[in-house]
């Protein structure tokens, strides 16, 4: 065949194949693009959608690893909160939980005695006085007694009814009394879990951009909205835990110096604020249907002891005459001078990381060893840098803030740093102890967040461990607070309660020692507080040198 014919036919062939794609291309442009969610990968719908787009993956990452995939699902199984109201419009408490018109009753039993442990019912109703039929509200409890200055935090079973269990183990002798608390109703937890689903954001955080002739602040914050300003990428290249910031319009992103927060955006549905009121439906008592308390008897002949692995509930330890019994692990002694802190700290490098309630611990021992010299390092008071430095005694102390997120003010971004990567320049050792503390500031994002930073942290914490064996590692858990409106959608305690579950299970297994300051605020007379009281301080510090000399 001549070659100007087979050059014909095959330009032929090629027209027609460029005929076909564009007549493809145009039937997939007539076509409305299907949107895509994760329950419906493809929505058959002749028109686009006319809904807002989909918020709850607006705050995500990927886990690092398939192992820290696994263990962030089966951890977030494990905090899944019960189904919770969904909100009637307009607003009313009609139909909500009210603790003025909620009791609990003690069961009954005849006699009790050291050893045994007390269960109480407890019913909410609405209200209308009707008992609720789900369950899903926040409630915590403690057993207490005034004239020995002794109390217990219990343990609260919802049966998602409208009916919850509270269980306490008798630890004294004498008088006990309960005590229930309604820290939200179920509806509350409607609000908060939309507002960490849909605002993570809530909190905005600021840096400032500086050269020697311009200065420019821009929002920060882990998850940042997509808009046509770019954005700066400063997530942590050992790490990877993320932060943004929006770049400002005339400075590179190289030029970030100060980091602080900013404002606070507060977005809640019109009358939710309802939901949240002192003295009405927010960390209100319930009062007894019946005695509030019992009268401990001695424990009976043979009776076990309560201890952590009797196999019933049993709490971190209790407070009697005022001072925290531990109910596992190390004896708790009392360091009561500076000498005897001193002696306990000999020859030690104490390394305080994390948020103001660790702070808190430093300025404590700050106070407590005046003949140890405190180093000026030119920080902020809030953020540190910190240092103590004994030289008779041969021990330092430091503190350091955890990395963003981060609710302090004018920071240097050089003094930003995050735990792990602090942990992995430590040498360890015997003469090395550690202390970690970090919550209050990852409240307001979704559980991942704190879960993956909490990750990094452990991940540090085998590392120090592996190469330093003999490397005290301590946790401070998170602890109850104050709310007002603005502290609780900030902060809520049903927050802290999520945080402080995955805490406790992602160190499950690591040779690490807890302070349990959830129970040891819960189980004290003193009113809850971000920042617990002094006396509530001192036990915590007697805990923590207990760990550091334990009694031989």
């Amino acid at each position: 065949m001549p070659l100007g014919i087979n050059l014909l036919k095959g330009f032929a062939v090629l027209v027609f194949l460029v005929m076909v794609v564009l007549m493809l291309q145009n039937v997939d442009l007539l076509q409305p693009r299907q949107p895509k969610s994760k329950d419906h990968p493809a929505i058959n719908s002749t028109k686009p959608p006319t809904d807002p787009p989909v918020t709850r993956d607006f705050c995500t990452f990927e886990p690092r690893s398939p192992a820290e995939a696994q263990e962030e699902r089966l951890l977030l199984d494990s905090i899944a909160w019960p189904e919770t109201p969904i909100l009637p419009a307009p607003i009313s408490l009609e139909q909500t939980s009210d603790p003025a018109n909620s009791t609990f009753t003690i069961l009954s039993r005849g006699e009790w005695h050291v050893g045994d442990q007390l269960r109480v019912l407890i019913r909410i109703n609405d209200f209308q006085g009707h008992v609720k039929k789900s369950g899903g509200d926040v409630l915590v409890a403690r057993l207490h007694s005034k004239t020995l200055t002794a109390g217990v935090a219990g343990q609260v079973e919802d049966h998602l009814n409208g009916s919850y269990s509270a269980v306490f183990p008798l630890l004294w002798e004498g008088d006990a009394h309960v005590e229930v608390m309604l820290i939200h109703p179920s509806e509350a937890v409607t609000v908060l879990h939309r507002l960490t689903r849909e605002q993570p954001d809530r909190i905005l955080f600021t840096s400032l951009f500086h050269t020697p002739h311009l200065d420019q602040s821009t929002y920060c914050n882990v998850c940042l909205r997509q808009t046509s300003q770019p954005q700066c990428d400063f997530t942590d290249l050992r790490t990877g835990e993320p932060w943004f910031c929006y770049k400002p319009q005339n400075l590179d992103c190289d030029t970030r110096m100060k980091h602080a927060k900013g404002k606070f955006t507060q977005k809640l549905e019109a009358e939710e604020d309802k939901l949240f009121q002192k003295h009405v439906n927010m960390k209100v008592y319930i009062k007894a249907s019946g005695p509030d308390g019992v009268t401990v008897l001695p424990s009976k002949k043979g009776q076990t002891r309560v201890t952590k692995d009797t196999g019933r509930y049993n709490p971190s330890g209790y407070y009697y005459q005022g001072v925290w019994r531990a109910l596992g692990g190390s004896r708790v002694q009392q360091f009561n001078t500076s000498s005897a802190i001193s002696q306990c700290l000999k020859g030690k490098m104490v390394h305080l990381y994390g948020d103001s309630t660790i702070r808190q611990w430093f300025e404590f021992l700050d106070v407590s060893l005046p003949d140890a010299q405190h180093f000026d390092l030119k920080g902020s008071k809030q953020a540190g840098p910190h240092m103590k430095l004994d030289h008779k005694n041969r021990f330092m102390i430091t503190y350091r803030c955890h990395g963003p997120p981060l609710r302090f003010h004018d920071i240097p971004v050089s003094q930003l740093r995050y735990i792990a990567n602090e942990l992995d320049g430590l040498k360890g050792g015997s003469d090395t102890v550690v202390v970690i503390g970090i919550w209050s500031h990852f409240s307001t994002f979704p559980i991942e967040v704190y879960l993956r930073r909490l990750q990094s942290i452990r991940r540090a914490v085998v590392h120090l461990l592996n190469r330093g064996p003999g490397t005290l590692v301590i946790i401070r858990t998170s602890n109850l607070k104050a709310l007002t409106l603005y502290e609780t959608l900030t902060n809520s305690d049903w927050f802290t309660i999520q945080r402080d579950k995955v805490l406790r299970a992602i160190f499950k297994g690591v040779n690490v020692k807890l302070v349990d300051a959830w129970e040891m605020v819960l189980a004290h007379h003193l009113p809850h507080s971000l920042h617990p009281q002094p006396p509530i301080i001192k036990n915590m510090i007697d805990v923590l040198l207990s760990y550091v000399c334990p009694k031989k």
